[in-house]
């Protein structure tokens, strides 16, 4: 745990000042102009906080919330850090360690709720994202994009190599991949930095391929970090968490849920939020902040700044799963904050949607956070579903998946 009160002044080419405070919710005594012909200036205060890391023993599990009729276990542990996962039609479930670069394949082969199977299926450096398309395990590392055939007794073929020339990691090295609806690869690739001009038009963007890894393009930008994405299974429209801007203060820049469509444009590292103008990097050149958000899509919800979103999966159970309000709203893993003086995250939310769009986002998993806040004992990323309709989501902090259950 550790606690920091900054001010800071950044100077730039431009003449810019930016000197450090801010309120709840806003910039304190912004002046933030449309050119570089007058200074800026804005004042933030900032914060770091991190809980202390305690065990996540049985009697903490047990007394995790969440909504009447739902239950939550423990499904495998010991499993060091586990980050993504993925989940056959078979049960089989994939899960990545980018620290120790691997995939490791789990099953509940007796039917109680609990891996009784642990097996390393693959060895790949800095392995993060994966999915599973056509039989067939796609895994993105930092830089490159592999494929691996499902054999039938859920362990791998040998990996073939499709792309090694994904932009460098920086900041945000946590690439994950999805197939949409048109049978097309998606890589997300985060920004180098918390707030700058990227010099690859290829950061901070999603991008999309054909299956083999060809015919790479841009297809979204100005996307700061978005890991969690995925498409609404009746409307097939695309939706992403995005990550905010550090530093703005404790209530800024907040977490973002996009639609992503192609060609949009969401406004990092310049705008944020409802059209908010970032003080630091200016806009380039003759360029203004009026013309950067004109171009900007704005969110189509928010949620706590720094909350970290991470994993993000829509419901598709069936009548054996969670109940039908459940059905195709999405489930997103809040890994937590460090930069606030009070933590967000450190949960498992609810996105509702209703005729197809997203309306809000509800607490679904919460209790981490321990000791009037002081200590967690979970940061939430990986989430995916089983076929029995249960959910699973990772703790890369005390190596833990967990597996949630309805029973009426």
């Amino acid at each position: 745990m550790k606690n920091l009160h900054f001010t800071s002044l950044l100077a730039g080419l431009v003449g810019l000042a930016f000197a450090s405070s801010c309120t709840k919710d806003h910039l304190i005594d912004a002046k933030i102009p449309e050119t570089n012909k007058e200074p800026t200036s804005a004042s933030i205060q900032g914060n770091v906080f991190e809980p202390a890391l305690v065990d996540a023993t049985d009697a903490r599990v047990a007394q995790l919330k969440l909504p009447a009729g739902f239950s939550i276990a423990k499904f495998a542990d010991q499993l060091g850090k586990p980050r993504m996962l993925a989940v056959s039609s078979s049960g089989n479930v994939y899960v990545t360690s980018r620290e120790a670069g691997t995939v490791t394949l789990l099953r509940d082969t007796t039917g109680d709720g609990k891996a009784d199977l642990n097996q390393v299926v693959a060895n790949i450096k800095a392995v993060h994202g994966l999915t599973i398309h056509m039989d067939k395990l796609y895994l993105v590392t930092v830089k490159e994009v592999y494929r691996a055939d499902l054999n039938s007794d859920g362990t791998l073929g040998t990996p073939q190599q499709l792309i090694n020339n994904l932009p460098d990691g920086g900041q945000h090295p946590n690439r994950t991949i999805g197939f949409g609806p048109d049978g097309l690869m998606y890589i997300t690739v985060g920004s180098t930095c918390n707030a700058c001009a990227e010099p690859n038009a290829e950061h901070a963007t999603i991008l999309r391929a054909n299956a083999d890894g060809s015919n790479r393009i841009i297809f979204a930008s100005g996307l700061r970090n978005t890991i969690g994405f995925g498409w609404h299974p009746e409307t097939k429209e695309l939706y992403g968490f995005d990550h905010g801007i550090d530093w703005l203060g404790d209530e800024q820049q907040k977490e973002e849920l996009n639609q992503i469509k192609q060609g949009a444009f969401y406004g990092w590292p310049y705008i944020y939020g409802d059209g908010n103008y970032n003080p630091h990097p200016r806009p380039m050149g003759d360029t203004t902040y009026a013309q950067i958000l004109a171009k900007t899509t704005l969110p189509t919800l928010s949620y706590e700044a720094h909350a970290a979103p991470l994993g993000m999966v829509f419901y598709t159970g069936g009548t054996n799963g969670f109940p039908t309000d459940y059905q195709n709203d999405a489930f997103a893993t809040m890994r937590g904050s460090w930069n606030r003086s009070q933590p967000s995250g450190y949960k498992v939310v609810r996105v509702h949607f209703e005729n197809g769009k997203p309306t809000r986002i509800d607490d679904f998993v919460t209790g981490f956070l321990v000791n009037n806040n002081q200590a967690q004992f979970g940061r939430p990323v990986g989430i995916a579903t089983m076929p029995d309709g249960s959910l699973l989501f990772t703790d890369d902090n005390n190596g833990v998946i967990y597996r949630v259950s309805y029973k009426p």
